[in-house]
């Protein structure tokens, strides 16, 4: 039985339908969800989570409907990252992993030494552990993007659900964020994450692509008829091809 998965959701924002009839069980691994603008897949990675009420269908976490889970419950088993996170506040940097605890320490609980170790290696598997004293807001976007992976991270959840975390990174961050997916993958946690860059998610063991608020295909990251399915929801701008061990998205340029 899959851990988490949708079925036959629909979600109507305002007078779009963001999502229409989608089912969509989570396998294990790594999987990216991609597609055009507008496609729904930050909608679809919400309802997921929990954070998007659905209009019809359901989501079902570990058998139970998500809506059924306590909420803290629900926390301890989804670590969530949105596509734009807060940049105010007085809170270090340390302080910020930290309420990545709260779903197992409660609002009033004592940190142990387990949860100091987990912020620990999330600051380093993050790569922001120099400059943890820093304040969130004197932090660059991509300071700032890595200390709320930092935070997801510290939830230690056996799900890990990310929108677009490549947002501000530079290509050396980019490399160390897919790296250190493979690595929490291996360790046992599933990652589903929304990806524009096309490469990037071609890394992924599995891939889903959206339009328009569908499921248009879902499969390994060599499988032909994904890759089809790819180049027609882009409008044939993109071919996939393949350099050395690893598929690639490059901008198709002939007329």
């Amino acid at each position: 039985m899959a851990m988490l998965k949708a079925e036959g959701v629909s979600v109507a924002l305002g007078s779009t339908k963001a999502l229409q009839d989608v089912s969509f069980a989570v396998p294990p691994g790594w999987t990216a969800i991609v597609g055009p603008n507008g496609a729904g897949k930050s909608t679809l990675l919400r309802a997921l989570a929990g954070l998007q009420r659905v209009d019809a269908g359901e989501v079902r976490l570990g058998g139970k409907p998500l809506a059924q889970w306590p909420l803290r419950e629900r926390a301890r088993r989804i670590a969530w990252l949105a596509q734009q996170g807060e940049t105010s506040g007085e809170l270090s940097v340390r302080e910020v992993v930290h309420l990545g605890r709260l779903p197992t320490l409660g609002l009033f609980g004592a940190p142990t030494a387990h949860d100091e170790a987990r912020v620990d290696q999330a600051l380093a598997d993050a790569e922001c552990a120099p400059w943890q004293q820093r304040r969130l807001h004197e932090l660059s976007g991509g300071e700032r993007q890595r200390v709320l992976l930092a935070r997801a991270l510290a939830v230690d959840a056996p799900l890990l659900l990310l929108d677009e975390p490549t947002t501000h990174l530079d290509p050396p961050h980019q490399v160390a964020l897919v790296r250190l997916v493979q690595r929490q993958v291996r360790a046992g946690v599933t990652v589903l994450s929304v990806l524009h860059d096309l490469s990037l998610a071609l890394l992924a063991d599995r891939l889903v692509v959206m339009d328009a608020g569908r499921i248009r295909a879902e499969g390994s990251r060599d499988d032909p008829a994904l890759h089809a399915a790819l180049i027609d929801v882009f409008a044939a701008a993109i071919r996939i091809v393949r350099i050395e061990s690893r598929w690639v998205a490059i901008p198709h340029l002939e007329a």
